[in-house]
């Protein structure tokens, strides 16, 4: 475990090696769940703005999911999260023309509609955050789905980059460069990262 201010790091996420595959795995992360994707009580305020200005990429049935539950729903386990098709699905997705699952508002913010990206949640997967029970730590675990990520981790093996250095970009995003570099530092120092890269 690695621990970085208040926030402690699966070791996992240093060793393993993670880059998604969306030509086989068309995005199941998107309907493959418990509940919707976790939004923190922040993301509450983009949802709401960006939805109006996103909605022409919504499909109708995810149109229709919104209008009769709400922008996003309490979970008792995760908290606030997105709505879901059929308990499928995220209502915010959309499939393109090669059958994966695209956010309405990642392509928003590509397009230049929207300054926000999408749940931190969904850009940092296959990191989980949690909070723990016994102290003020956040944790953050590597948590890939059996089955559905493997062509990920065999890419990320073969392309031989780390889960944290895939994610470099979310991490940054959550918890500033400051934090992404003391992570990198560590993995370098003590996990031997780059010569490990170097060595297979």
């Amino acid at each position: 475990m690695i621990s970085i201010d208040s926030i402690l790091i699966s070791d996992d996420i240093v060793e393993d090696q993670f880059v998604c595959d969306l030509s086989k795995c068309k995005g199941g992360c998107c309907e493959d769940g418990d509940a919707g994707a976790p939004l923190t009580d922040e993301e509450l305020d983009e949802v709401k703005i960006a939805y109006e200005k996103v909605m022409h990429l919504i499909p109708k049935e995810g149109i229709k999911e919104i209008e009769r539950n709400g922008l996003y729903r309490y979970d008792r386990e995760f908290g606030w999260v997105t709505p879901t098709v059929d308990d499928k699905i995220c209502a915010y997705g959309f499939r393109d023309k090669q059958g994966v699952i695209k956010c309405a508002f990642e392509e928003g913010y590509n397009q230049g509609l929207i300054s926000w990206k999408k749940p931190i949640s969904c850009h940092l997967y296959p990191i989980k955050r949690s909070k723990s029970r016994f102290s003020a730590h956040e944790l953050l675990n590597y948590d890939p789905r059996e089955g559905m990520c493997s062509p990920a981790c065999a890419l990320g093996k073969e392309l031989k980059v780390p889960v944290y250095k895939f994610l470099k970009d979310a991490l940054i995003r959550a918890y500033g460069e400051g934090f992404y570099d003391a992570l990198d530092q560590v993995a370098k120092d003590y996990f031997k990262v780059d010569q490990k890269e170097q060595n297979k």
